[in-house]
């Protein structure tokens, strides 16, 4: 299973970024080898609007299943949500203890949004 991971740089020691739709990168890590790819999001770090959505389709694209994060967006949460994808918000520390909590069961998916806008 791929689970994409907000992150402020592009090693699994890295911190998460708690912004989804404007953190600098996204991590896509397979949960069975810990292979990952950084993937770059800095045109969306800038962004007038739209960061999260346009984040929230590179996640589907890159085919995770999961996204963990500190905070998601409605519009953001809406996209993810039409593509399948489930969100795992309040995340903090280093994105490998993250994939590590992901893997142990011991985060629970969200509901909905946790946030009301960009920021």
């Amino acid at each position: 299973m791929k689970v994409a991971v907000t992150s402020k740089g592009v090693l699994l020691d890295s911190e998460v970024d708690p912004r989804f739709g404007r953190a600098p990168y996204i991590l896509i890590v397979d949960t069975d080898t810990w292979a990952f790819e950084a993937v770059d999001n800095s045109a969306n770090v800038n962004a007038f609007k739209g960061a999260g959505i346009q984040a929230a389709t590179m996640v589907s694209d890159k085919g995770a299943s999961v996204l963990m994060t500190g905070y998601c967006g409605p519009k953001a949460f809406a996209t993810l949500e039409a593509a399948g994808v489930k969100v795992v918000s309040d995340i903090s520390g280093q994105v490998r203890d993250a994939v590590k909590a992901f893997k142990e069961g011991k985060v629970a998916y969200a509901a909905a949004a946790n946030k009301e806008a960009h920021w």
